[in-house]
């Protein structure tokens, strides 16, 4: 005779959720720290707390962000364990709106953007007037992402003890764009005189003297430095991440970033780029639409030609219009 099943042979599994309800309300966490990230590694954020002491905290992301990315330069929010240390660990819970974002891609055809640094104020473009040779097409296309980005470029030329950057100067004079010449123990005071209570980008190509540069601006940094090949006349990479380091007695930020060798600009819109020329504005409202500036229907020939503006500007325009696009411009 079967047995009589009673409450006890019966197990309720709950439904999911219903010990905890789901809600699409978010914590403000207004209490969460304000923070500076100062360098990305494999998921792990190094954020400085915007307290007296300048205290370090490794972070993650909390999954609220959801795909929001995180980058060297953003304005953070941080909860849990902010007291720094070896074993503490945070969560970035808010990311702070941008003012700048400045981007790459790896290369013309790549649509795939790559933050470098968020919320940077100018880009330090360095390059050395020898070994290795400049490389105009580089220069262009750092300055092209500083218009596009809304940075203001500073140009620093280094190895001037070597050979003289008069070349160099000639060739960005028409631009107006800022520029301060460095050689071996001199000239470094005059750099940082330009990063004063600014969060700087510093950008070039390998071998260039840029991690040297940034040891003399903030000494015990220890950035790994290295040398030219003799054969090929390229340098070796020696920095592998971007990272944000603070200028003596609080002055500002200066990121050092990867030697670079391409910079694409597959993202630029060309419209964002001619708002760095505002002598050029008038002639190009009488453009036709569409216009590359490099057609016989434009009409900045005639604006030049009517005197308002030169033609050494409207050359410069037109070499980094082009170095967007041209395969061999680095």
């Amino acid at each position: 005779m079967p047995r009589e099943l009673d409450e006890d042979d019966v197990r309720v599994r709950p439904g999911r959720g219903k010990s905890r309800p789901r809600t699409k309300d978010r914590p403000g966490h207004e209490s969460a720290a304000a923070a500076f990230v100062t360098q990305v590694d494999r998921g792990r954020y190094t954020c400085v707390l915007d307290d007296r002491a300048g205290t370090e905290v490794t972070a993650m992301r909390a999954r609220e962000l959801g795909r929001k990315g995180v980058a060297v330069g953003d304005r953070v929010a941080l909860v849990g364990d902010v007291g720094g240390g070896d074993d503490a660990l945070a969560r970035i819970v808010r990311l702070e709106p941008r003012s700048t974002v400045l981007r790459r891609t790896a290369d013309d055809d790549d649509p795939v953007e790559r933050v470098l640094v968020a919320n940077a104020d100018q880009l330090v473009v360095v390059t050395a007037t020898v070994d290795p040779e400049p490389r105009a097409g580089l220069i262009d296309r750092c300055l092209v992402a500083a218009y596009d980005a809304g940075l203001e470029p500073l140009l620093c030329i280094t190895k001037t003890d070597l050979k003289p950057p008069d070349e160099l100067l000639a060739a960005y004079g028409a631009l107006g764009v800022r520029w301060v010449a460095v050689s071996r123990g001199e000239g470094v005071g005059t750099v940082a005189e330009h990063l004063v209570d600014r969060v700087s980008v510093l950008v070039g190509h390998s071998g260039v003297g840029k991690s040297t540069l940034v040891n003399a601006l903030v000494p015990g940094t220890g950035r790994a430095t290295g040398v030219v090949n003799a054969v090929t006349g390229r340098g070796r990479h020696t920095s592998s991440s971007a990272v944000a380091l603070p200028l003596p007695d609080g002055a500002g930020w200066v990121v050092d970033t990867p030697g670079v060798r391409s910079f694409g600009l597959a993202h630029v819109d060309p419209s964002r780029v001619v708002t760095a020329f505002p002598d050029l504005a008038g002639g190009i409202e009488q453009c036709p639409r569409g216009c590359t500036h490099d057609e016989p229907e434009c009409a900045l020939d005639q604006w030049v030609a009517e005197g308002h503006a030169t033609p050494e500007r409207l050359e410069s325009l037109r070499r980094l219009l082009a170095a967007r696009t041209a395969a061999d411009a680095y």
